[in-house]
């Protein structure tokens, strides 16, 4: 898998990438402790506030900034997105007030908007080989995860040292980093963007050529069950551990680490996997293990099981969602770029960044608000019909011949 990095190219915008994202992650330590600072035993209501908003910005935002700013070099686009960022950073350390945490967050989610699916865009024109790309697309996922992992340790050893306040520092560093990481790195050419269409239709060009191809309509439903298998383990985690098996902080952080450990082991492995096998067999694998992970989560909250067994239960669950998580996640991007024409490709990828995290914002409210008011299995069981039929659904709107073709094309 490291042996991708040997593209100078590819092994500075993969830097960029990670630097961004341990800036990312003390952010988000810090904008906890703020917002607690801020408002108290509503510091809860906050941070879900800020994570509602920061959909709305990755599904309103995401492909209106797409679309106004295709004419910009992705080099100036993406410098311009880390240093909005940046910018924000350095301005959070001096909010007093909850609005100005909204407003703030916002603006910066809107640059991250801008820069992921830049970002992703540009790595298919970077790494031409399939078998790199697949190499890279791991190697991104396994990044992901361990800045999970990492940065709130990270931030717990400088919380030792410094105040919280000072960890907004080192997610300026990161973003500015990022920043002079891509400045340094000569970025292959798009074809000029076609502004012969209406704002309108530029805006939903991505979703248009989603909704041409059997794989990307597949992947459509595939979002779905991702977001479903998800939700429960960013949302309720605490509440298992804490009220069903009657654990500790360090409980939940471990559960947590299941869930990373399991995509991890994936994403080590998924080169040699889809190197065996076809895009749609171990997407569709991935699918079915999320939902049937999701039955079995239903079991697990109604029967209750005690420690040991209930965590030994609740641990191999996580990693199961983990897995299947990343084996659906990993490859997507592979069938982005098969189901795209390369002057398309950034339109396509914003759109999959938008319309993956629009179901989350079906599913957190289902996880949480539905558990804690109807209960869990109930709130499980409201997830784990849709993650089902969704699969389904992936595995009826993506032939198999059709998938024949794009594993020809893909290799």
């Amino acid at each position: 898998m490291l042996a991708v990095l040997g593209n100078q190219v590819f092994r500075r915008l993969f830097a960029a990438q990670v630097v961004a994202l341990v800036g990312t992650g003390l952010l988000t330590v810090a904008l906890g402790l703020l917002a607690y600072d801020l408002a108290g035993g509503d510091a809860g209501a906050v941070l879900g506030t800020a994570l509602a908003i920061k959909m709305i910005a990755y599904v309103g935002v995401a492909p209106v900034i797409a679309a106004v700013t295709e004419w910009l070099p992705r080099r100036a686009l993406l410098v311009g997105a880390d240093a909005v960022r940046a910018s924000v950073a350095v301005l959070l350390p001096f909010v007093d007030q909850v609005w100005q945490i909204y407003a703030l967050i916002f603006v910066l989610q809107a640059a991250s908007a801008t820069f992921t699916p830049a970002f992703q865009s540009v790595i298919p024109s970077v790494l031409v080989d399939a078998k790199d790309y697949t190499r890279a697309l791991s190697l991104s996922r396994l990044a992901y995860d361990l800045e999970a992992v990492l940065s709130p340790l990270l931030a717990a050893a400088l919380l030792t040292v410094i105040g919280y306040q000072s960890l907004f520092v080192g997610t300026v560093l990161g973003f500015l980093g990022s920043a002079l990481l891509v400045v340094r790195t000569p970025l292959p050419a798009l074809p000029a963007p076609d502004r012969s269409y209406s704002l309108a239709d530029r805006i939903l060009a991505g979703a248009r050529v989603m909704g041409r191809r059997p794989e990307l309509r597949a992947l459509l439903a595939m979002n779905l069950v991702v977001a479903a298998g998800t939700a429960p383990v960013l949302t309720n985690t605490v509440v298992y551990v804490r009220d069903l098996l009657g654990s500790t902080d360090i409980g939940v952080a471990a559960a947590l680490g299941c869930f990373g450990a399991g995509s991890m082991l994936v994403a080590l492995m998924i080169p040699r996997v889809l190197a065996a096998a076809p895009d749609r067999t171990v997407m569709l694998a991935g699918c079915a293990v999320i939902a049937v992970g999701l039955v079995a989560l239903t079991a697990f909250v109604a029967i209750r099981p005690a420690p040991p067994a209930g965590w030994a239960a609740l641990g191999l669950l996580w990693a199961a969602l983990g897995a299947g998580t990343s084996l659906v996640h990993t490859p997507s991007a592979r069938l982005l770029r098969y189901g795209s024409e390369e002057s398309e490709r950034r339109a396509v990828f914003t759109a999959q960044f938008s319309l993956s995290h629009a179901c989350y914002l079906l599913t957190y409210p289902v996880a949480g608000v539905l558990g804690a008011h109807a209960g869990q299995a109930i709130a499980v069981s409201a997830l784990a019909v849709p993650a089902t039929l969704a699969a389904i659904a992936a595995a009826r709107l993506w032939p198999v011949r059709r998938s024949a073709v794009a594993a020809v094309a893909i290799r």
